[in-house]
């Protein structure tokens, strides 16, 4: 197969199906082995940015998916319903952090680092899409496990949560000596 008619094939893919596909399905569907199948979509990626086009395609991991560039939400929302905000609050994003970082993580540890009751917090990330159950912990009660989504990816612009930026170890002696002040001033007070 030409290369214009295996870009056309995994354009028509990627548009179709709205959400990501994974580089191996991709792969057998044109042919090729994920590695080349890769290269070919990495080049229309930049091929698509050079030509400054309305569209892009995303990696998330080992997946990549078809949609429309930021830059161009003013002119879709003239059109399109205006899509739905969400407002990430000091608690919500504070909340998503910990999931994030120390991911799988059950709702009982999240409310141990914060301190406080994080019920709320957890049902607007799931609302929002930006966290998902993602088993259940093998342990008394079978508590459930929460981890990122693939949205989350899409919504912080990064292609898997190892690129999330590192944590300092004296920053986090730092955090955890605020947090034991913290707790600390909550006992005084009680």
């Amino acid at each position: 197969m030409e290369i214009k008619k295996i870009e056309s094939i995994i354009e028509a893919i990627l548009f179709t199906m709205g959400d990501s596909v994974e580089a191996s399905r991709i792969a057998k569907v044109i042919e090729q082995d994920t590695a080349t199948t890769k290269k070919i979509i990495r080049n229309m990626m930049i091929r698509y940015e050079e030509e400054d086009r309305g569209i892009r395609i995303l990696e998330l991991e080992d997946s990549y998916q078809m949609c429309t560039k930021k830059e161009m939400y003013e002119y879709l929302i003239q059109i399109a319903k205006q899509p739905r905000r969400y407002h990430l609050t000091d608690v919500v994003l504070e909340t998503l952090s910990i999931i994030a970082y120390k991911q799988p993580v059950t709702r009982l540890e999240i409310e141990k680092i914060r301190g406080v009751k994080s019920d709320h917090a957890v049902n607007k990330l799931i609302e929002y899409d930006l966290i998902t159950e993602v088993g259940r912990l093998d342990a008394p009660g079978r508590p459930i496990l929460f981890g990122t989504t693939e949205e989350f990816l899409r919504r912080f612009s990064v292609q898997s949560v190892d690129e999330l930026p590192k944590i300092a170890p004296e920053k986090m002696e730092d955090f955890k000596a605020e947090v034991e002040d913290e707790m600390q001033l909550k006992l005084d007070l009680e």
